[in-house]
């Protein structure tokens, strides 16, 4: 009920983002709830090795039940996080909405979700042009959902903006058992501009932070707070090192692997 009457109030407030984001994805509708987005988007599914072997919806692709896809640990595909640091190099986390379907109240990093097939422009990239790191279809989805998710006007970022480092593969069921997460995730790092604007969804985000590498090491240790599984793994294996110089990060190819599906 909470995130039905506050996203009711967000929509009054986004008409202009609204008509922004639909110019630009021209066959793409944010609108609806959660389960309206879970009929409708269309992920894309690939094998271990990235190659892609079609399309299901984002229902099938996470349910760990076997009622839907006759998988119990739901259907490898593609997805995307985001870690966007501020000029003090301070990470911007999200907490996912309670109404979120896959792992809700969990702390995550500042934009995680989908490129979905069939809409303009296209955020399906073929695995060939993956490996030399050229993936404007992950980045066009990236720009889409930071401006769903968190109200980042898409013109906020550039495709040149967004730093394309490497490639998880992980799998992980939600606390229910009936919903998770197994996905070949793009770690992406970014910069923000001084002036970016957030205005948060509540569909989608409980609240935000910026947070400093000792926060977050605090809070990864506090037992009362609860983390998303992609997070976690991309914390312990690859972040920290990411942090310890996010210039160079940013700047330089020493973190970029192009090549390899790091399986976590």
């Amino acid at each position: 009920v909470r995130c039905a009457v506050a996203m009711r109030w967000w929509r009054l407030h986004q008409v202009h983002g609204a008509k922004r984001c639909r110019r630009l994805f021209s066959t793409w509708d944010g609108s609806g709830s959660q389960w309206d987005l879970m009929h409708r988007d269309m992920c894309v599914m690939v094998d271990r090795g990235d190659s892609i072997v079609g399309a299901r919806s984002k229902l099938d692709a996470h349910r760990f039940d076997r009622t839907r896809n006759g998988s119990g640990d739901g259907l490898l595909h593609r997805a995307f996080s985001v870690f966007v640091f501020d000029s003090a190099d301070r990470l911007l986390l999200q907490r996912r909405a309670d109404c979120k379907i896959t792992f809700p109240n969990c702390w995550t990093n500042t934009c995680c979700s989908h490129p979905v097939t069939g809409i303009v422009p296209s955020e399906v990239d073929d695995a060939s042009n993956v490996v030399l790191g050229q993936v404007p279809g992950i980045k066009w989805a990236a720009r889409r959902k930071l401006e769903h998710e968190l109200g980042i006007p898409i013109d906020t970022f550039d495709h040149e903006d967004l730093k394309f480092l490497t490639r998880i593969l992980y799998c992980a069921p939600s606390d229910d058992g009936v919903w998770g997460e197994h996905e070949l995730d793009y770690c992406l790092v970014s910069r923000a501009p001084s002036n970016m604007r957030l205005d948060p969804n509540p569909e989608e985000i409980g609240e935000v932070m910026w947070a400093t590498r000792e926060q977050v090491a605090d809070m990864t240790s506090d037992p009362n707070l609860k983390f998303s599984p992609w997070f976690s793994k991309i914390h312990s294996h690859f972040l920290l090192s990411w942090w310890s110089d996010v210039q160079a990060t940013l700047f330089t190819n020493v973190h970029e692997d192009f090549s390899t599906v790091h399986e976590l």
